[in-house]
């Protein structure tokens, strides 16, 4: 990763997508995607760092954080697999 882009919006959310489809297709052989197949859910820039969130229409619950550090130049990717949904009643 060092080295291979200074990062802006773009470029940022092409990388994240591409290291999402990438993880994906390792995890899930029978269902390929390309990075054109993930969604950005929400990204944020803070001076010299970027973070998203991302998903896919792949079937297997996982859902993606995509961070770069930009004092180090390296980007790391968290993946997650949605343990429990509860509904909650809330009145006021």
């Amino acid at each position: 990763m060092k080295g291979e882009i200074k990062v802006n919006e773009k470029k940022f959310s092409a990388l994240a997508r591409r290291l999402v489809a990438e993880h994906s297709n390792e995890v899930n052989p029978n269902h390929q995607i390309t990075p054109d197949d993930v969604y950005i859910v929400w990204m944020c820039k803070t001076l010299q760092n970027s973070k998203a969130m991302l998903s896919t229409p792949v079937p297997d619950t996982r859902y993606y954080e995509v961070t770069y550090n930009g004092d180090k130049e390296e980007a790391y990717l968290d993946a997650y697999v949605k343990e429990k949904n509860n509904c909650f009643e809330v009145k006021e």
